[in-house]
């Protein structure tokens, strides 16, 4: 049987991601569904780090500990990838061993040539092209404050990271209306932007962030220089214009939300007046990892 990855929220329709989050929900309110044979209990989750991790691998160990699952994690200087095993025969080997692989690194060729090679499911942790798991959080988070997210509007500021390819994703995916404002130099990936906007989604790019945030439901950033980015100097120059800060909150609706991935630099992407103020929802969005984990990781085994 061909095993049900989560790779990327383009690669899966609309309605088995909406079932993943249902799934997470339900977990929240201490109502998970009847586990059938092939459910996380009594299963085995790999956890493979090739980039730093706090969220990820709280959630995804926490996650399938509750669910009466078994983790292990292999760190990249831990095991025989980092001395220069395929990442082919890694996947053999782990799928003798476990029921579920979770990898969290930098190009995306390697979640792919896992998930070739694999006989258990493989879930992308995040690569430096996407974070799905964080979007579905996300989405889970929006939907708790304000209700359905079809249909409202979205509004995105600063790097067109992996971040902004996912929320480009989920525009599609779950049909909102999503503005990134972004320096010209450092927009989405335009591959991702024509694929959403071939799918009927409504993507605005501009390099105007106020025009981006004004009447939006929802603003959102991330740190403006992540993992393995270089010029950091340059990339700060480029993106100050575009921290998210009282002033540029009170364009969006009244009761619009501010989120972020995590972890926040204040002062530089965000102040510290807004991630800490009454319209930040980012614990909540933080704590959502769990739930929606356990979303992804239910789907996948059963």
């Amino acid at each position: 049987m061909t095993p049900r990855h989560f790779l990327d929220l383009d690669r899966l329709p609309a309605a088995a991601l909406r079932r993943i989050l249902d799934i997470g929900s339900g977990f929240k309110r201490d109502q998970p569904p009847a586990r059938g044979r092939r459910s996380p209990a009594g299963k085995a989750l790999a956890m493979i780090f090739e980039k730093p991790s706090t969220r990820t691998r709280v959630s995804f160990e926490l996650g399938m500990r509750q669910m009466g699952g078994e983790t292990i994690v292999l760190e990249r200087d831990g095991s025989q990838l980092g001395r220069g095993e395929t990442v082919a025969d890694t996947a053999r080997v782990l799928s003798r061993y476990v029921d579920v692989i979770m990898l969290r690194t930098t190009r995306e060729e390697k979640l792919l040539e896992l998930a070739e090679h694999a006989t258990v499911p493989v879930i992308n942790g995040l690569t430096d092209r996407t974070h799905p798991c964080q979007l579905m959080a996300d989405v889970m988070t929006f939907e708790e404050h304000l209700g359905p997210i079809a249909g409202r509007k979205i509004a995105w500021s600063g790097d067109g990271n992996n971040m902004a390819t996912s929320w480009i994703h989920a525009a599609e995916r779950f049909g909102f209306e999503l503005h990134l404002a972004c320096p010209a130099e450092l927009g989405p990936p335009q591959d991702v932007v024509d694929w959403a906007r071939g799918c009927g989604s409504k993507i605005v790019v501009t390099d105007d962030v106020e025009a981006a945030v004004r009447n939006a439901d929802c603003v959102v950033t991330d740190t403006w220089t992540s993992m393995g980015d270089e010029d950091v100097g340059d990339r700060h120059n480029l993106l100050r214009a575009y921290q998210v800060d009282e002033r540029l909150m009170k364009l969006a609706k009244p009761d619009a939300i501010f989120m972020h991935c995590l972890p926040a630099h204040r002062g530089e992407e965000v102040t510290a007046s807004v991630i800490d103020g009454p319209q930040s929802a980012v614990w909540d969005e933080a704590e959502n990892r769990l739930h929606a984990q356990k979303g992804i990781l239910y789907w996948c085994l059963t």
